[in-house]
Formats: structure tokens, C-alpha cells, sequence
């Protein structure tokens, strides 16, 4: 039997489960069925549909690092026996769905959140015509989920120590700040609504002004201690992808001096490293070895402008010598204010032995009309 990398994996062991299973198959995009041979009815196998004789314990355990969801169509008490030595961390586990043989419920396992096993659960739902099954206080609620926040944005926690705590503040009614610095602003998940005892701040300032039990915080900044102390251990802080580098380089610039830069000028300014989003210099440096070997260990993309585009960024001060050179009056400056779509520069050029690197924060939709 052959394995392959898909989405989603929908296993069944008897016959009615086989038929839903593949019902589903015809109706989930990216999912391929596995079904117990002895009842599979002498159906052919297809590229999305596999038969199997060897027992579960043998091929869950290949699924669980194939795919990022996996749907068995047998009872939950048996579902929960053959995934529990399986599990390792809510980061990395897949969703995991339980479906009765007969359709009737969709229930969600595992990895409600991280992983994506409540969106999935609905939309299996829709398709059989089922009954959704989720648990999750905050989907109950209708609530905030902390760990989701900003997921579709590639928001990235600082660490999920205080996920727990946090969380368990939201769906008990106690006092929260929530307080946002940078980032885009339209993270609320559609059909949920900030809950009246979570309060939404702009500065440190407001959101320390008041009693709160826990905290969260998006932001861009390294944090001084003392504001850190302010927020507590209940608190959790997520790094929005708000910046952007604009950087020039003389040809052969190893990646170990450009990280070196980056990594100085950042935590000079208090910026964060993990609020990266992209690089941006002139289209001459497309081949450059060592940016390429940067953006990559990163997983920052590389955007590239012309020089006439970079010539329509006024500098204060256009370089003659870089014209010469490029056709550029300016490289990492121009290039960080095109990328980003931002007024003004966070950082003008900072020049530091074959490196150049200029700063912009991305101004996202809607932060205007909060900041004025």
C-alpha cells in the first residue's frame, strides 16, 4: 500500500464507516481514506483511497506523522485508546476527529485550536449533515482563544508557558487586558466578540492603569523589565510580523556578517526578531549568496526593486557614490519604505562594515483611524 503526504486522513474499520469515509473523501479537499480491507466490499483502491489488513496500532502511528488531521470513524472511547501513546504536544499534534459510524455526531478530539480539529469539525459537520461535538470552554463561549491569535497573520507566541493561565482567566470572567501595539487589527475570528471583561489597550501605560489578572500583549518592542515585572507571569506575548529590513551589502557579504547586523541593529533599536516579515533591497542583490542564505534560515522573503523604483523614495541623503554603482541613490532606505508601505523609516541607514540596514514598520488597515 502505498502512503503519501495529503492534508487529512480518514480511517474506518467497518462498512458503514468505509461508505461515510469515502463519502467524506468525495466532499474534503486534501483528504485520503483508509479503509479495513476485510470490509471494503471488493472497492478498488484510487489515489485517494487505500485498503488496509495490518492492525491500527501499526497504522496510526505513520498517519499521525503524514497528516495534519486525522478522522476515525469509530467510537471515541476506542479513538482516545490507540491515539493516547501518540500524543507528544499540543504544538505539533495533528487534529484528531471521532466520527460514529452512522454519521450522526462529529466530535472533536484533539488539538482543538493549534490544530486546527474545531474549524475542521464544522466543516465535516456541513459535509455529512452531522452534529458537531466541541468542548473547548472558549468555542462554548463564543470567547477569545488566546492560542489562535493572530494565526492566519503568522503571529508567533514568545512561549506558551502563560497560554494556560491565560486562557483560563478569559473563560472564567476575570479581568484581562489585552494590549496592542503593532500587528494588524482585525485578528478577532469571525463569529466571536471581545468579551466585556477584556480590555483593549494602545499604550503600556493604559493597560497597566487598571487591575487585571492576566495579560496579553502584541507587540513588535523588546520589553524593559520593569514592564515586563508590570505584566506579571500570567501574561502572554505574541509577535506581530510588523517589520521590515531594508538592506544593501558589497557583493560576497558572507550571511554570518549580515545576521551579525541584523541581529546588533535589532536589539539596539529594542526591536524584536521574531517581528520580521520580510527583507527588501535592490534587484541587482537577487543572487546575492549570503541574503539568500539569511532570508531562508529565517523563512523571511526577499522583495526586489528596480533602481528607477527605488528612485522614487525622496532621501535625505542620496549617495552619488551608490549611483555610480547601481543606479541607485539609495538602497536599504528606499527599498524598506516601498516594502512596507510606510511614511517614515522606525531607522535610517545604519552602516556597519559590508552592511547597510534600514528599518520601517508596517502601518496595517485600520491603525490610523485607533491612533489619531
Amino acid at each position: 500500500m502505498e502512503y503519501r503526504q495529503n492534508k487529512y486522513a480518514a480511517v474506518a474499520i467497518t462498512r458503514n464507516g468505509i461508505q461515510l469515509a469515502r463519502r467524506l473523501g468525495e466532499r474534503l479537499e486534501g483528504s485520503v481514506v483508509y479503509g479495513y480491507s476485510k470490509y471494503s466490499d471488493g472497492a478498488a483502491e484510487g489515489p485517494n483511497c487505500y485498503f488496509f489488513d495490518q492492525p491500527l496500532q501499526e497504522l496510526l502511528p505513520r498517519l499521525f506523522a503524514q497528516y495534519e488531521g486525522i478522522i476515525l470513524f469509530f467510537s471515541l472511547g476506542a479513538v482516545v485508546r490507540l491515539i493516547a501513546p501518540l500524543l507528544q504536544d499540543k504544538k505539533t499534534d495533528p487534529a484528531v476527529i471521532a466520527i460514529d459510524e452512522q454519521g450522526r455526531h462529529v466530535i472533536s478530539v484533539l488539538s482543538g485550536h493549534l490544530g486546527g480539529a474545531n474549524a475542521l469539525t464544522l466543516t465535516i459537520a456541513g459535509l455529512l449533515e452531522s452534529r458537531p461535538v466541541i468542548t473547548t470552554a472558549s468555542d462554548v463561549q463564543g470567547n477569545l482563544a488566546v492560542d489562535l491569535l493572530g494565526q492566519e497573520y503568522g503571529w508567533r507566541a514568545d512561549s506558551f508557558e502563560g497560554m494556560k493561565t491565560v486562557s483560563a482567566a478569559l473563560v472564567n470572567g476575570e479581568p484581562v487586558v489585552l494590549l496592542q501595539e503593532s500587528g494588524e487589527r482585525g485578528w478577532l475570528q469571525a463569529g466571536t466578540a471581545l468579551p466585556g471583561h477584556v480590555r483593549l489597550c494602545r499604550t503600556m501605560t493604559e493597560a497597566t492603569a487598571a487591575p487585571f489578572t492576566a495579560a496579553i500583549l502584541v507587540t513588535d518592542r523588546l520589553l524593559a523589565d520593569s514592564e515586563l515585572l508590570a505584566l506579571g507571569s500570567r501574561s502572554v506575548l505574541y509577535r506581530p510580523r510588523s517589520l521590515v529590513l531594508g538592506i544593501g551589502c558589497n557583493r560576497g557579504t558572507s550571511a554570518e556578517e549580515l545576521e551579525a547586523t541584523v541581529e546588533a541593529v535589532l536589539k539596539e533599536q529594542r526591536l524584536s526578531l521574531s517581528s520580521v516579515r520580510n527583507v527588501a533591497t535592490i534587484d541587482l542583490k537577487g543572487d546575492e549568496a549570503g541574503l539568500l542564505t539569511l532570508c531562508g534560515k529565517y523563512g523571511w522573503e526577499l522583495a526586489l526593486f528596480t533602481p528607477a523604483q527605488l528612485n522614487t523614495v525622496p532621501l535625505e541623503t542620496p549617495s552619488a557614490v551608490v549611483f555610480r554603482a547601481t543606479g541607485a541613490y539609495g538602497v536599504c532606505e528606499p527599498a524598506a519604505v516601498l516594502s512596507s508601505g510606510a511614511e517614515d523609516l522606525l531607522l535610517g541607514k545604519r552602516a556597519s562594515g559590508n552592511v547597510t540596514v534600514a528599518i520601517a514598520r508596517i502601518l496595517f488597515d485600520g491603525a490610523e483611524e485607533e491612533e489619531t
